[in-house]
């Protein structure tokens, strides 16, 4: 089949999922999968989300894969899973959690909530320290709690997401209190947004905080985009990075994929991809560098994909009951001399307990 360009992505329907090869050819039938591609896709979900794109292929062109684009494996087409904690060892492991706004205040204190994530949390380990990408208002009651449950000096780094930046309050509280002393700091941010952009270092990785609504006069000034300024920051720190390991955080996802367990889709055009360009250069430094994960949130559903060879997984929400859509999550990182794998906790979508779902490699 003749390869298609859009937005200088190259695109082969046929080869991207999964690990199918240059020489696999569809049936005329029409449905890429009325035959079995030879990569593997362990999940009934997964193969009908990749149906669903293909579909879109075939009915509307390349106009509706425009961001798709270029190398998207979703979810369990690509990695390692497996139902059972990794006996593997890891030099430190760390926390991921997000969207867990409104549910950590004085009147949610009960395991149905944020305070359950956390029980969990502890439960399983809590690791070096937490990163929230986003929507963590008000941050001060989101701090109090995990203070309460994972203890006073447990390091809690909130990264900005739409909610924080258009509300006075979080922002000042996230750029006076949000960002505990890091005790290995590698770079403030950019002019304007010193202290919501931000580098720091543990053992053999490297961390990048992201404020994408950083524009470079204003730390709430722009919708969620990786603004120039904002790239010229991260591709310095990626420049003169040397740790073998590198996660980069920001709220929005590059693209937003359906829930890995129910299918629940949301924030569909509205993410990074709304801004496209950005959105591929930013995809593309990434890369470059060979960072092992993005992670963000914003859609409260839990997914995880490879999209052209870099990692992106979107933590969900942990609010427990406090959104039904989707089963609240958390994800528990891994992390070895080179290597990652990251443990997926979920509960069952009715305040119940978390359980691990799934391990994947990175």
């Amino acid at each position: 089949m003749k390869r298609q360009k859009t937005l200088k992505y190259w695109i082969d329907p046929f080869t991207f999922f999964g690990g199918a090869t240059a020489s696999s050819t569809p049936r005329t039938s029409g449905d890429p999968f009325h035959r079995r591609q030879r990569g593997r896709c362990p999940s009934r979900t997964n193969e009908t989300l990749i149906r669903f794109i293909c579909r879109k292929f075939f009915e509307e062109g390349m106009s509706s894969l425009a961001v798709v684009a270029a190398g998207l494996v979703l979810a369990g087409c690509s990695g390692e899973e497996k139902g059972h904690a990794s006996t593997r060892n890891a030099g430190f492991s760390f926390i991921a959690t997000a969207d867990m706004r409104n549910f950590a205040g004085p009147e949610h204190q009960s395991s149905e909530f944020f305070l359950g994530t956390c029980e969990a949390i502890k439960a399983v380990g809590q690791g070096a320290f937490m990163v929230s990408p986003g929507d963590i208002d008000p941050p001060k009651q989101v701090s109090d709690t995990i203070k309460k449950v994972l203890g006073e000096d447990y390091p809690w780094y909130p990264v900005v997401g739409n909610h924080e930046s258009e509300t006075p309050e979080d922002m000042d509280w996230l750029r006076n209190q949000g960002r505990p002393d890091v005790q290995g700091l590698v770079r403030s941010g950019p002019d304007n947004g010193e202290e919501t952009t931000y580098s720091f270092d543990y053992k053999n990785a490297h961390f990048v905080v992201l404020n994408e609504y950083y524009d470079g006069q204003s730390d709430t000034g722009s919708n969620g985009d990786i603004t120039t300024p904002l790239y010229l920051w991260l591709k310095t720190d990626l420049e003169e990075n040397t740790k073998p390991v590198v996660f980069v955080f920001g709220h929005e996802p590059i693209l937003s994929i359906p829930d890995y367990h129910n299918g629940r889709h949301r924030h569909q055009g509205d993410s990074l991809n709304a801004h496209p360009e950005n959105s591929h250069r930013f995809q593309q430094l990434l890369r470059k560098h060979k960072v092992t994960a993005y992670i963000c949130g914003h859609t409260h559903t839990f997914s995880y994909s490879n999209i052209n060879g870099l990692w992106q997984l979107d933590a969900g929400h942990s609010r427990g009951l406090g959104d039904t859509g989707a089963p609240s999550t958390f994800l528990k990182f891994l992390v070895g001399k080179r290597s990652c794998w990251v443990e997926v906790y979920r509960d069952d979508a009715n305040g119940g307990p978390y359980l691990l779902t799934q391990t994947i490699d990175l």
